[in-house]
């Protein structure tokens, strides 16, 4: 508990350290869903209503809301329960209600989707930043590791690859390689 206080994360999460994961991980754990909880808030009123109904939608529930809508509907457009049908076969207003709903449906999940690719931009590029800052600083220590073996006289196995590892990566050339083998692939 006391290390969840120090870090302040009491107010977030109360629940014990677990011992077999290190803090580093926990601390990176409570901080992507800090990260997560602050970007669920930023929704707009317009993003939370087409989260809410995709995510209603997406669920056995709204299957099951439908079965027992569409049964009713038929059952009483039958005429066999002495209700006069108000939609005779061929359903002409269920198949335009369906219709409508189906349009409006897909058009939240594309609102959802499309918030979601965002995010997932911005977690991307998050990505990128820290993958290219832990090359320039793993290849910084490469060449610190390099200038102390050249100093104190220690032979190395394999110098090419060493070398190899200690070339700043350019990420351009690294994309533009990917592409160039992707292209060839496709050939």
């Amino acid at each position: 508990m006391a290390h969840h206080e120090q870090s302040g994360f009491s107010a977030y999460d109360d629940s014990p350290d677990n011992p077999a994961v290190a803090d580093v991980v926990e601390r990176n754990i409570r901080t992507i869903l800090r990260l997560r909880a602050r970007a669920a808030l930023e929704r707009s009123v317009q993003e939370r209503i087409a989260d809410a109904i995709t995510d209603f939608s997406g669920r056995m529930a709204f299957v099951y809301f439908h079965v027992g809508w569409f049964g009713a509907w038929l059952l009483v457009n039958t005429g066999r329960f002495g209700i006069a049908p108000f939609d005779p076969y061929p359903y002409g207003l269920l198949t335009m209600i369906v219709s409508l709903e189906a349009i409006f449906l897909s058009t939240f999940v594309l609102i959802s989707q499309s918030r979601l690719g965002e995010e997932s931009d911005r977690r991307a590029d998050l990505d990128l930043h820290i993958g290219l800052l832990s090359e320039a600083e793993l290849t910084r220590a490469l060449r610190m590791l390099r200038a102390i073996q050249d100093k104190l006289g220690i032979e190395d196995d394999e110098p090419e690859e060493l070398a190899d590892f200690a070339i700043k990566t350019n990420p351009e050339d690294v994309l533009s390689e990917l592409e160039r083998l992707r292209k060839r692939r496709t050939r």
